[in-house]
Parts: C-alpha cells; sequence; structure tokens
C-alpha cells in the first residue's frame, strides 16, 4: 500500500508540473472533449491540478472544460447519430452497459433533458448518454442546453471552491491526496455500476 500511494503522490507532482506548462489549457481541452465521447478518464483530475497551481485562473479553466466537454457531448451525439453501428456500439459494449441502453432509451422518452442534465453533472458516464442522444435521435438543442447547464455547474463550481479557498484547499489536498484519489476512484468506478445496475 505504501508503494502504491507512493506511486499516486509522484503522479501527483508529475501532473502539478504538467500544470504549468503552456498548452496545459490545450490539454484539458482535448481531455474534456473525448471524455464526452469515449475516454474514460473525467477532465475533473487536470481541472483540479490546474486550478490547485494557479487558483486565480480556476474559472478560465473551467470555461476551457465546458466548452471541451459540450464540444465532446456534440461528437459523441454525431457518432450515436451516425456511425452508431461501427463506432458507437463498440464503446458501449467496451463499457459493458448494452443491457442498460434500452433503459436509457426509456429516461430520454420520460425526460431526455433531465436525464442529460443528471448525467453531465454527476460520476454516471456521461458518454453513454451523449452516444444514445444521437442514436435514440433525442434533439440536438436538447442535448447542448441540458450539457451546458449541467457541464458547466459542475466545472464552475470545481473553479469556485479553488479560487476561493484555494490556498487551504490545497493544503488539504496535499494532507489527504491519497485518501482523496481513491475516493475520486471509487465514485468514477460506481458511476458505471449506476449505468450497468441501477439503470
Amino acid at each position: 500500500m505504501k508503494k502504491l500511494f507512493g506511486f499516486i503522490r509522484r503522479v501527483k507532482e508529475w501532473v502539478e508540473g504538467y500544470a504549468e506548462k503552456p498548452h496545459a489549457a490545450w490539454a484539458l481541452f482535448i481531455i474534456a472533449f473525448t471524455e464526452s465521447s469515449f475516454f474514460p478518464i473525467p477532465p475533473d483530475v487536470l481541472l483540479i491540478a490546474l486550478a490547485v497551481v494557479a487558483p486565480r485562473k480556476s474559472f478560465k479553466y473551467a470555461l476551457i472544460c465546458s466548452v471541451g466537454s459540450v464540444t465532446g457531448g456534440m461528437f459523441g451525439y454525431l457518432i450515436g447519430k451516425e456511425f452508431f453501428e461501427f463506432v458507437g456500439r463498440p464503446i458501449i459494449e467496451f463499457y459493458g452497459v448494452e443491457g442498460q441502453y434500452e433503459k436509457v432509451r426509456q429516461l430520454y422518452q420520460e425526460n431526455a433533458f433531465a436525464a442529460i442534465a443528471v448525467a453531465g453533472f454527476t460520476p454516471i458516464p456521461y458518454k453513454v448518454f451523449t452516444i444514445a442522444a444521437g442514436a435514440f435521435d433525442i434533439s440536438f438543442a436538447t442535448l447542448v442546453t441540458a450539457s451546458a447547464l449541467s457541464r458547466s455547474a459542475r466545472f464552475f463550481l470545481v473553479a469556485t471552491l479553488f479560487f476561493f479557498y484555494g490556498a487551504r484547499i490545497k493544503v488539504f489536498i496535499d494532507r489527504y491526496f491519497e485518501l482523496l484519489t481513491i475516493v475520486f476512484s471509487v465514485l468514477l468506478v460506481l458511476g458505471f455500476v449506476i449505468v450497468r445496475w441501477v439503470l
């Protein structure tokens, strides 16, 4: 366990060092974009690292993250609408949520806006919902509006915390980083469990 925690700590230091580089904002945009359609790691990881290093730029990074995520959601919608059999279905199968796909359809029939908004704000895998939105022919405007509101709320909440309490939060993160990493990982896995077993 000590070796694992040591490795996690080294990764943290590497990410913080990377966050100070000029192209870190582009990396944040790319991660946010790809996570909305196929990439498994949420952009919150790099967003938090950037906010820790430069709390006063937190809102700028949240905006970049939000724009990247929403445009990535549009790409996921395109995958579902035009390339579902070739690209969308393999992504769904990769995450092992084929059995819940019809449940997502039901959620969309009940209230597509609410379903996308909840997926956008919580650890539930957002990519499953963006791809499904295209496949089930959900209104593109509904996807974009719900995504913009929920993803922005999520990322700007993080930015607000670091903008106003950055120094104190950084001390807390530095002290309990290993534990927080484990908790965050559990929440990420829980998101996939929710889709797979609850939906």
